[in-house]
């Protein structure tokens, strides 16, 4: 009987499972050997790998590849968010005035080691912005530079949450105070994964991390397989969007259990949770509550003494946006590069170590705890009939009322806006909205008389995606927006494929020129020839959507970026 072969194969990942997975130990101590020390990968990456056992190279990859480990860091380290909703807070003025006052240049160390300072796209403080972490300790607000500076103390504010549908789904915990773990002990002793199959079906329910995909159906795919497993993806790397923080900060036994009944559904007896490093307190908080899990028999090898058993591990990552898309997110947790991987295979067919493998973003699990209670088709009764229930959306600094919203799908966006929001403040004047992070486009104010679902956003040129919405006022430059959408892409760009990685170095590269220009005429037909190039033959859903969020954005300001139209 011939045996089926994997479909890729790849010799470290081939080397790493026959050390015993040793990729899955890589990258942590990757992390933990970068710590105070500002010298390259080259000094110190090979001998992690000597002590797993791999070749130099194993190491040299993943190094060279993630913002936490390229970037040289000193005794004290500062990260500084230079994502859109930070930079639309003082026009990228704050990055200028961190750097004199801790005197390095972003992406340096001063020559004694002492200060580091790294740029970074998101600290999900999109509320307070700008921001930065001195090792842990968040600062942020308009006083950001006097903070890191010692003239006066930290400042970060908790996130404000509130509820729009009058009965919480995802913020039952945040501002309802409902408890967790209230459904899972009952659905494991009645040893009923059909129920939640079921309810989740019947609800609705779509994956919350921008794809939209019916989780029903990606649980099936797996087909509850031998040696499934699903992973709680908490990379929430969409600048504007930080409810994924909220969540695994404020409510994470909720997220836990929409795990746990995730895996009982699928057939699973092991989940990860993976969650970005930018987030050290979500990753403490994540920590705290699995291991209190495992303490109250939610976890182990007989859940509640029966025949279930369930481990779930919480990682963390290593800086990188593109490793959030779920194939990028599983070469992580193996040791490699967080590079998107051609499809198919899917993950649910060969995933993690080539077992299934079910990727669910963290939202998306926090919603079904309430849905598996109250029944999917109470759920279904919400937002609209094409695209079910609730959906946390988070409103950057320049709103008057900032904070995270949950909202029913369908919801105008002129509502969130102008009522939630209450519009932008101090009298500033909203130019251009940013919707679903940086590549998920661009709405002009007399545009937002639109649904709040994947279906309405498309059709105006933009995309659901995290549902973070970040306002642009006149004080930002039309070009420097551009500029600024440029730079993410390049900086972000995974570089696994060439229309990608060439392509968004070339349109950082037009839109500086275009900035330079006394004309200002813009890159014109180049543009629509790299534009293709990007929507065609780009590996997965970031090089595709560069050149619509460039298109939505050149609509919004019109004139004013005349020659990067469509």
């Amino acid at each position: 009987m011939a045996v089926a072969r994997p479909a890729r194969f790849d010799a470290f990942r081939a080397l790493s499972e026959r050390r015993g997975r040793a990729g899955e130990r890589l990258v942590e101590r990757l992390v933990h050997a970068r710590e105070g020390r500002a010298d390259g990968p080259g000094s110190w990456a090979p001998g992690v790998a000597a002590g797993l056992g791999l070749p130099a190279a194993a190491a040299l990859g993943p190094a060279a590849y993630y913002a936490d480990l390229v970037s040289p860091h000193g005794r004290r380290h500062v990260r500084i968010c230079a994502a859109t909703a930070c930079f639309a807070a003082q026009a990228g003025r704050h990055v200028t005035q961190v750097e004199r006052e801790v005197g390095v240049d972003a992406g340096t160390a001063s020559p004694d080691g002492a200060t580091s300072l790294q740029a970074v796209r998101c600290l999900g403080y999109c509320y307070a912005g700008p921001a930065a972490l001195d090792g842990a300790i968040p600062c942020t607000g308009p006083a950001l530079a006097e903070q890191l500076a010692g003239r006066e103390p930290p400042s970060a504010p908790q996130i404000p949450a509130a509820d729009d549908t009058g009965a919480p789904v995802l913020l039952a915990g945040v501002v309802a105070g409902e408890p967790a773990w209230q459904v899972w002990p009952e659905i494991v002793t009645a040893g009923d994964p059909d129920r939640v199959r079921r309810e989740v079906a019947a609800s609705g329910l779509r994956g919350r991390g921008g794809a939209g995909f019916q989780v029903a159906a990606k649980w099936e795919a797996a087909g509850r397989a031998p040696g499934t497993v699903v992973v709680a993806n908490g990379d929430e790397g969409d600048p504007g969007s930080y409810a994924d923080r909220l969540l695994m900060e404020a409510d994470p036994r909720r997220v836990l259990e929409g795990l746990a009944l995730a895996c009982f559904a699928c057939g699973a007896r092991r989940a990860v949770v993976l969650v970005r490093s930018e987030y050290p307190t979500a990753l403490a908080r994540m920590r705290e509550a699995a291991g209190e899990a495992r303490a109250e028999g939610h976890f182990g090898t007989s859940v509640h003494g029966t025949g279930t058993a369930l481990t779930v591990e919480v990682v963390e990552g290593a800086g990188s946006y593109v490793a959030g898309e779920e194939t990028a997110l599983i070469a992580s947790l193996e040791g490699d590069r967080g590079c998107a991987r051609p499809r198919p295979p899917y993950p649910t067919a060969r995933g993690l170590w080539d077992a299934p493998t079910v990727v669910n973003n963290v939202e998306t699990l926090a919603a079904v705890p309430w849905i598996v209670a109250r029944g999917g088709d109470a759920y279904a009764r919400r937002g609209t009939p094409e695209e079910t229930g609730t959906k946390l959306v988070c409103l950057s600094e320049r709103f008057a009322r900032p904070g995270v919203y949950e909202v029913e799908l369908g919801t105008s966006l002129q509502r969130v806006v102008t009522e939630l929001g209450g519009g932008l403040k101090d009298g500033s004047e909203l130019t251009a909205l940013q919707v679903g992070g940086p590549l998920g486009g661009f709405l002009a104010p007399g545009a937002l008389d639109v649904p709040l679902t994947t279906a309405g956003l498309a059709a105006r040129g933009a995309a659901l995606g995290h549902a973070g919405l970040v306002a642009i006022d006149q004080h930002v430059t039309p070009r420097d927006v551009l500029r600024h959408v440029w730079e993410f892409s390049e900086a972000e760009s995974c570089g696994a494929c060439s229309p990608c990685r060439v392509g968004s170095r070339r349109g950082r590269e037009l839109a500086n020129a275009d900035a330079d220009a006394d004309a200002g005429t813009g890159p014109g037909d180049e543009w629509k020839r790299l534009a293709h190039v990007l929507a065609e033959a780009s590996l997965c859903a970031f090089g595709r959507r560069i050149p619509p969020a460039v298109h939505s954005l050149a609509h919004v300001y019109g004139d004013r970026l005349a020659g990067w139209e469509p």
